[in-house]
């Protein structure tokens, strides 16, 4: 048995919570999950990796099981989201990592990689975007709100909080649903019910159009740097589309691209194939 451990990290007065497995002398991996998730959508993965690889994964700034502070105190915009977790790698001793990112990970550690590039020692992207392109029409009501945040257009993102919605994101697109675990989705419905939660995330949605106006800082850190780059991408994913991910090759020719047929939350249904493509794609 792999163990995993349960931690809290103080930073700066914040409380990260994260999981931890591995031996601490082993290549670091750092785990950062998406919307509306925790560090629990890791729980089958990390235990495939322990045996090679020390692995961190934090629960991203309100999200989980990491301090949720109220919108008077904290900002809720990735910027803010990256400069946490930028700090959390300094304090637990993360030097230089392979990173995986999925959903709202992905915008949190390309903006690690573009301010750190030195730490970077690889990325494995799980239908984490950076490129126009992979944005499908299921994005057309976050739009609409990046273009008129009128009190409608965020009244009309409310759905998107729904355990209905949440549990068709880890659903839509799996040729057998009887494979996907009602845990995940029910413990990420129990977070999004928190008194608070609702109006934080409907910030998150507001703010999400800061990282496509990043995206070409990411597409200039990926041909400037050339890192080590795999995509796992599930490929019926409704939000990300796979074209997002073939335009990685388009800026590091000589990354690897697999699809997985699945969707969204690929690693409930595909976690012992992605976990080696990941062994094998990061063997020295």
């Amino acid at each position: 048995m792999t163990a995993i451990t349960y931690r809290h990290a103080n930073i700066d007065g914040f409380k990260v919570f994260y999981r931890e497995a591995g031996r601490p002398s082993a290549p670091k991996l750092l785990l950062l999950h998406g919307f509306p998730s925790a560090s629990h959508m890791f729980r089958d993965l990390m235990p495939k990796l322990a045996d090679r690889f020390h692995i961190v994964a934090p629960d991203l700034p309100g999200f989980g099981q990491s301090d949720m502070p109220s919108r008077d105190n904290f900002a809720y915009t990735f910027g803010n989201i990256a400069n946490v977790i930028e700090r959390f790698t300094e304090v637990i001793g993360f030097d230089r990592f392979a990173l995986y990112v999925f959903d709202y990970g992905a915008p949190t550690g390309f903006r690690l990689a573009i301010r750190h590039p030195e730490r970077i020692a690889a990325i494995i992207s799980q239908n984490g975007n950076a490129y126009e392109e992979g944005l499908s029409d299921g994005w057309n009501p976050i739009r609409a709100y990046w273009q008129d945040a009128s009190a409608a257009n965020r009244q009309a993102l409310r759905g998107l909080l729904t355990l209905e919605t949440t549990a068709w994101q880890y659903t839509h697109g799996v040729p057998d649903t009887a494979f996907v675990s009602p845990d995940g989705y029910s413990l990420d419905n129990f977070y999004l019910n928190r008194p608070g939660a609702d109006e934080i995330q409907l910030d998150l949605f507001r703010d999400y159009q800061s990282n496509i106006a990043l995206y070409p800082a990411f597409q200039q850190y990926f041909r400037t740097h050339q890192p080590r780059f795999l995509a796992v991408w599930g490929k019926n994913d409704p939000f990300f589309l796979h074209a997002g991910a073939d335009a990685f090759r388009r800026d590091i020719p000589d990354a690897v691209v697999r699809f997985f047929d699945t969707g969204h939350f690929a690693l409930e249904t595909h976690a012992a194939e992605i976990s080696t493509a990941i062994a094998d794609f990061l063997k020295p």
